[in-house]
């Protein structure tokens, strides 16, 4: 125990100095988080509006898209010091196609600390590039951090990643790994789970002994499932907690984590653009970040739905000063609750999430891929506005593009070899332009469509069966 407690003691602290030398407030804000959450949920709310008065009185300022916006609905500089959460209504919602044109009137450049440039991940079929800071990256940082605190995972203690990488590891992606290793993260690459390389990642994970496990939810149940079938034992002694991402957990993903990790599984929930939004509670709810989020649940109409009743999700980032998100509809259908925190915290309760449905990508050698794998090339393409993947066999894959002014014949050569270095040369791309993309039958979107089956037993994975 005191040689545990000492690892975790060495690099905490390389966390704390890493984070430093970046100059984001991580540490800091954490322990701020673990203050508030404690407080009422009527001194938290006074919190947000605290800060949405800053964050409105910022982009008037200056970003020029927002502060027409603002203007517009009537407030100026005095009356947004007055604001009120209810008075948010009175701004209009913005979407992914408001920040895609108008990023350089709505990003401030000049931010403390620097504004980078990022993209979303795509899994809404409609790529995002933007501009965030230090900020964003403390918050979405020190939200996770105080979240898995809830499961007994502190910073510092080991912990393996099931995540994307790239084709071929740039020097930044180089640079993570060896930032990973220094705060005690092992990193395994998601995009390539053959079968040989998922057994070795069950190897590597017995031989790491993480304290918690992180990833894709449907990446991490494959790799669950695999070891099942070989009949791993995975129940290690050390492992406090699965914790998923990405995507929504299902119950037999929840179920068969369980089953093999022999730990709690919880799920995680947010996206690129808004960034770290919630998470499971040991006592099953979905508690949101309320201190870096205001959250509204909205009918197409945009008025707000009933506890109870599904809507959209519409937030604002009150941590998104170097792009301000501000009543931004983020397409994630969300189920509204008047919960209240069953462990006796002010955190807003967050109801169901619906999310998107992906699939696994197949490779002709038989690879493994989560869809992000795909989505990742057609989300660095300029002139994508949103597209469909669909993979009719492991050779014949073809992907329909409603084309954006930045979209020519060389956007077109740039996903197809794009997506040959994924899947393989011999790989069929057909790229389709189309001036729409319909939702299915059932009404919802699955911007990645796999009809090439899983082996037997992992097929569970995605279909449930088991």
């Amino acid at each position: 125990m005191g040689r545990e407690n000492g690892s975790r003691k060495l690099y905490g602290t390389l966390y704390r100095v890493h984070e430093r030398l970046l100059g984001r407030p991580t540490f800091a804000y954490l322990e701020e988080l673990e203050r508030t959450q404690w407080d009422s949920r009527d001194r938290i709310e006074a919190l947000q509006t605290e800060k949405l008065r800053a964050l409105l009185a910022l982009a008037l300022r200056h970003c020029p898209w927002h502060a027409e916006r603002i203007r517009g609905a009537g407030l100026n500089e005095r009356a947004v010091q007055s604001m009120t959460l209810a008075d948010l209504s009175r701004l209009p919602t913005m979407d992914k196609k408001d920040a895609r044109e108008n990023r350089d009137r709505i990003a401030w450049l000049g931010v403390p600390g620097g504004a980078y440039l990022y993209n979303t991940g795509g899994s809404s079929g409609e790529p995002l590039i933007f501009y965030f800071g230090r900020w964003r990256q403390a918050s979405d940082t020190a939200g996770r951090f105080r979240s898995q605190r809830w499961w007994g995972v502190e910073p510092g203690d080991p912990q393996v990643w099931l995540w994307g990488a790239g084709v071929k590891p740039s020097r930044t992606d180089r640079i993570k790994l060896f930032r990973d290793r220094l705060v005690n993260q092992l990193f395994l690459n998601a995009f390539e789970m053959s079968l040989p390389n998922v057994d070795a990642y069950i190897e590597a994970i017995r031989r790491f002994r993480p304290k918690s496990l992180y990833g894709y939810a449907s990446s991490l149940s494959l790799l669950a499932a695999r070891a099942r079938e070989k009949g791993v034992d995975l129940r290690l002694r050390e492992l406090r907690a699965v914790f998923t991402t990405g995507e929504p957990l299902y119950p037999h993903q929840r179920a068969l984590l369980q089953e093999v990790f022999g730990v709690p599984a919880a799920s995680e929930f947010g996206s690129r653009d808004v960034g770290f939004t919630a998470h499971e509670s040991p006592a099953g709810q979905m508690l949101l970040m309320s201190e870096s989020i205001i959250l509204e649940v909205l009918d197409g109409d945009g008025r707000p739905v009933k506890p109870g009743e599904l809507g959209e999700a519409v937030m604002t980032g009150l941590c998104s000063q170097a792009q301000p998100f501000i009543r931004y509809r983020t397409g994630d259908v969300v189920r509204h609750t008047d919960e209240t925190c069953r462990e006796g915290r002010g955190l807003h309760v967050l109801g169901e999430v619906s999310g998107r449905t992906t699939d696994f990508v197949t490779r002709p050698d038989g690879t493994i891929m989560h869809a992000l794998a795909v989505i990742y090339v057609l989300r660095a393409t300029p002139g994508v506005a949103r597209f469909k993947f669909i993979q009719h066999a492991v050779d014949d894959v073809e992907v329909l593009v409603v084309p954006g002014p930045e979209w020519d014949e060389a956007r077109r050569s740039q996903v197809v070899e794009g997506l040959k270095a994924r899947l393989g040369e011999d790989v069929k791309v057909t790229i389709r332009l189309v001036d729409d993309i319909p939702a299915e039958a059932s009404g919802k979107h699955r911007y990645v469509v796999s009809h090439v089956p899983l082996p037997g037993g992992l097929r569970e994975v995605v279909s449930g069966e088991w």
